[in-house]
């Protein structure tokens, strides 16, 4: 059973998990062992709570297939239970990612301090720059 929250929790019989050969480097031990996991949870027949559902169904991420199912593939560890554990961490923050509302931004104006600055600065690199220009005798 995985805890998302402390009242949110997903049994382990809406998170498919299985074990498949990893790739990349690694040698004699990556060709014959199954230590990498592929996760898959199906987002609309999970138990999770409507809300839940909504925000993960609208976050853009390319872990979510079409048609809602979130597709993880854990292979950075060596063993099969470190991984397990990665894919299952991964799962957890995605949904928490998906759950967390962001504070609306108040759009503000430069003060009138930094406007003058930055005025100032302008005014100044004018005149440095007309300056450059051919001395006539």
């Amino acid at each position: 059973m995985l805890e998302i929250s402390n009242a949110v929790y997903l049994p382990d019989a809406e998170i498919e998990l299985s074990a498949i050969r990893a790739q990349g480097a690694g040698g004699q031990n990556v060709n014959k062992v199954s230590s990498a996991v592929h996760l898959r949870f199906d987002i609309g027949a999970s138990s999770l709570p409507p809300f839940y559902k909504e925000r993960l169904l609208a976050l853009r991420d390319s872990r979510i297939t079409g048609d809602g199912v979130i597709v993880i593939k854990a292979q950075q560890f060596r063993t099969q239970e470190q991984n397990r554990a990665d894919a299952l961490q991964r799962l957890r923050e995605l949904i928490l990612l998906a759950t967390k509302v962001e504070k609306k931004r108040r759009p503000t104006k430069p003060t009138l301090g930094s406007k003058t600055r930055r005025l100032e600065g302008k005014t100044k690199r004018g005149a440095i720059k007309a300056g450059r220009g051919r001395i006539d005798f």
